[in-house]
């Protein structure tokens, strides 16, 4: 009973931290549903190529979103038709830095490291975007998107006559949490798992006993997995 309560608490303490910024994130994605079509995203982000991945590194760069809120983001302009490699783009070069950070790394360290840290988020979404649209077959994508053409009808991209402020709410807070909710939830539940099961001082163990570049392996395993067990749950 008390592995349960232990790994209940972690849950929700968890859930409460990441809560502020996911909330952020949805409001973010609502509003970029009512205000940014479906046809904007598709002819900017939504082809293959060099410059859709560009241009979705370039608009995730300033945005003031963290590595919780940008999920909900990049899964709105994924259903308006972000191609994959527009939206890990999105998905690596947001939550690195914004307008707000840039300003606060000026004031405190100087503006050598306020330029480097957009032009480095900017060059790690490139990378990124770009790897993925290397290893994504282009038939199978536009096959995909053809099955699934309708999957933004309901939700955000008709029902012109309802007032903006419902449609911003309905789909922020209501179509979205719904889409990503469970993903979302067993992610916190790992979490949670690990902070009851893994000994606090793991990690500095583990960095005397391996070093530094091994603990780095184990870390970037242990995130693979997690990456591919959670969307399963989905």
């Amino acid at each position: 009973m008390d592995v349960v309560a232990g790994i209940a608490v972690d849950f929700w303490v968890t859930l409460t931290a990441m809560s502020p910024y996911l909330l952020f994130g949805f409001a973010i994605a609502g509003v970029l549903s009512v205000f940014i079509s479906p046809e904007f995203v598709e002819t900017h982000l939504g082809s293959r190529g060099f410059w859709p991945v560009v241009k979705a590194s370039l608009f995730g760069v300033p945005l003031p979103l963290c590595s919780c809120g940008v999920i909900p983001v990049t899964v709105s302009l994924r259903k308006h038709g972000a191609s994959r490699g527009a939206s890990v783009s999105f998905l690596l070069s947001t939550p690195q830095t914004g307008v707000d950070s840039f300003l606060v790394t000026w004031s405190l360290l100087g503006p050598v490291f306020a330029i480097f840290r957009p032009l480095i988020a900017f060059v790690t979404g490139l990378i990124g975007g770009l790897a993925v649209q290397a290893v994504t077959d282009n038939s199978k994508e536009v096959a995909e998107e053809q099955k699934d053409e309708t999957k933004c009808q309901n939700a955000c991209c008709t029902q012109p006559h309802v007032p903006k402020i419902i449609r911003i709410v309905r789909y922020a807070f209501i179509t979205l949490p719904e889409d990503i909710g469970r993903p979302m939830l067993a992610g916190i539940f790992i979490a949670a798992l690990i902070s009851a099961f893994v000994p606090k001082d793991f990690v500095v163990g583990g960095v005397e006993t391996l070093g530094p570049f091994g603990m780095m392996l184990i870390m970037m395993v242990l995130g693979i997995l997690a990456c591919s067990i959670i969307p399963l749950w989905g």
